[in-house]
């Protein structure tokens, strides 16, 4: 790796625990690829939810897996099918059992590698595509001496076919990107009113700690603020259409008070081009040009997003 190159890669994560016997893996500063993971330990076997994007890094979630559990865990969850989630399931399998919602695995095949190309400077490393190999529909409970990890699916939300891994003994739940912390959320593959009805859905659940899919831990506060960005967004969707201004335009001219500290705040035009679809009459979930968004928020951006992993 050059030094140019080293210099703009953010620091390793870690593994901290969260409540007795679970475990949040936090990737700062968590923009793009970015991403956090979760360890559940109980008695006679764990869960790890999601990986990491590149080689490197899911080595370094490896490594801090195994301190706790030397064989590894019984079992991957997948939230959603993005590359930062998925692409270390490689280092897992086949000992572990990659689970997902059924759905995700049909997207993650079809997604393929092709987040690589995004950001092609990136040193990804070997990150070979491997899919989950238990599938769901609605709801999956792991049991793991004493703990429970029940998978529920809310999505659409952050794509078609979200997950959350709930831990109902320790009241800790991990949103993979339904829920973010500090930065923007992103919806254009899957829902703007499916991600608040998530979020209703997660609300009521009263969990203690929130381990969001990017950004620090915290409490209910990061879903209620993830809440309050979306709610705010299709508010500017509405103003938007009515003013006759595309999603580029609105992004430009929006004024979002405080979510313009958010992290990643291109994902503004991204979302638009969703709310704008579901006031149109899409279907949450529904299929969206995805590569022409994201030119526009390359656009709105004045370069490729930045990515530090």
């Amino acid at each position: 790796m050059s030094t140019a190159t080293a210099a703009h890669v953010a620091p390793p994560g870690s593994l901290t625990e969260v409540a007795d016997g679970v475990y949040a893996f936090v990737q700062p500063a968590g923009g793009w690829c970015l991403n956090n993971a979760g360890l559940v330990v109980g008695r006679d076997s764990a869960v790890l939810v999601d990986t990491a994007a590149t080689e490197s890094r899911t080595r370094r979630l490896r490594e801090e897996v195994t301190r706790l559990v030397p064989g590894g865990p019984d079992h991957v969850v997948n939230t959603h099918f993005h590359g930062d989630h998925t692409f270390g399931n490689g280092q897992f399998a086949p000992r572990s059992v990659i689970v997902a919602h059924e759905g995700t695995r049909a997207d993650t095949a079809e997604a393929g590698l092709g987040l690589r190309h995004l950001w092609p400077d990136v040193e990804w490393g070997e990150t070979p595509l491997t899919l989950p190999t238990l599938t769901f529909s609605e709801q999956l409970t792991l049991h793991g001496g004493g703990l429970r990890t029940e998978l529920l699916h809310v999505g659409p939300a952050h794509t078609a076919n979200d997950i959350v891994a709930w831990v109902p003994e320790r009241a800790v739940l991990f949103t993979g990107d339904v829920v973010w912390s500090g930065v923007t959320p992103y919806v254009l593959m899957g829902s703007v009113s499916g991600s608040l009805k998530a979020l209703d859905r997660l609300r009521a659940l009263a969990p203690a700690v929130v381990v969001p899919g990017h950004g620090p831990v915290g409490g209910p506060e990061l879903i209620d603020a993830t809440r309050e960005y979306l709610v705010r967004l299709r508010e500017l969707a509405v103003e938007g259409l009515r003013r006759g201004v595309d999603p580029l335009r609105a992004a430009r001219e929006a004024d979002l008070g405080v979510f313009g500290e958010l992290l990643d705040p291109e994902r503004l035009v991204g979302n638009l081009h969703r709310a704008y679809a579901e006031l149109e009459g899409l279907a949450p979930g529904a299929r969206i040009d995805v590569a022409a968004s994201f030119k526009e928020m390359v656009a709105f951006n004045g370069g490729l997003p930045a990515c530090h992993a």
